[in-house]
């Protein structure tokens, strides 16, 4: 995981779509299995949002959330101050976790595995620090599912553009549908999938996602690798946030992200 390149960056558009996401919202396929007294990792836990929402959940049970951004990491310790929640945020590298055999009775990674090279050597990483019986939870989009009106041309090539850039950086903008194959290979016996939206379409969600969208297009790493890869040039990756931009304004504007989901039986 140190090895690679993260598509997206840490730039404050990606921190704002990151710190909306919810329990609720990113894992309630997960939400069933978890209760008091569970110990949780929680892998590329950004700056907290879910991980803050399981802690909550299982107390009193331990939950460790880890990343590979001293930033976000930052930002996570004091969410989980102000909310009174005990958690322990610390650097960690889901190949090379740094726990022992069995540590953990589940183990959450949302939105990770498509960013990664080898995602069936981090489940197995996971599956080593479940306890026998445990879960290991992961829940990733599938980009060329996305679907989205009007059709704006700026879009599909935005759409196009994303998944050329995750791809050369080694990952799997489509992961959500390999999550099962990925798991049996891990050696993984039990595995459950399922399946859920989310769905943008009132003129406050739409700007968000728009908002969020073309400020990653024109200031994050994302826009830069797009020119740097030699995808686009500058001018196209700017008309292309502005693009999103006009999209929101639509009255008929509508976006939905499908993702694939996992709950593998340690």
């Amino acid at each position: 995981m140190s090895q690679e390149t993260y598509t997206h960056g840490h730039h404050e558009a990606v921190l704002r779509s990151h710190s909306s996401r919810t329990a609720a919202s990113s894992a309630a396929y997960l939400l069933p299995e978890l209760g008091p007294g569970l110990d949780l990792l929680d892998v590329g836990c950004g700056p907290g949002t879910i991980t803050v929402d399981f802690a909550r959940i299982v107390a009193p049970g331990h939950v460790v959330g880890i990343d590979m951004s001293a930033e976000v990491l930052e930002s996570a310790s004091k969410l989980a101050s102000e909310n009174g929640v005990k958690v322990t945020f610390e650097h960690g590298d889901v190949y090379a976790l740094g726990y022992a055999d069995a540590s953990f009775d589940v183990v959450h990674a949302h939105q990770v595995l498509q960013h990664l090279a080898d995602p069936v050597a981090a489940l197995k990483e996971m599956k080593r620090v479940t306890r026998p019986g445990g879960i290991v939870a992961a829940r990733d989009g599938d980009y060329s599912s996305f679907s989205w009106a009007p059709l704006v041309p700026e879009l599909e090539r935005w759409q196009e553009l994303y998944r050329a850039v995750a791809r050369k950086n080694g990952g799997e903008p489509d992961a959500g549908r390999f999550l099962k194959r990925w798991a049996l290979d891990a050696g993984f016996i039990e595995v459950r999938i399922s399946s859920s939206i989310w769905t943008y379409a009132d003129l406050e969600s739409c700007r968000w996602l728009g908002g969020v969208w073309a400020d990653r297009c024109e200031h994050s790493a994302l826009g830069d690798q797009m020119v740097e890869y030699g995808f686009a040039d500058r001018e196209e990756v700017l008309e292309i946030a502005s693009a999103w931009r006009e999209w929101a304004e639509k009255p008929d504007a509508y976006f939905s992200v499908p993702h694939g989901e996992l709950l593998a039986i340690a």
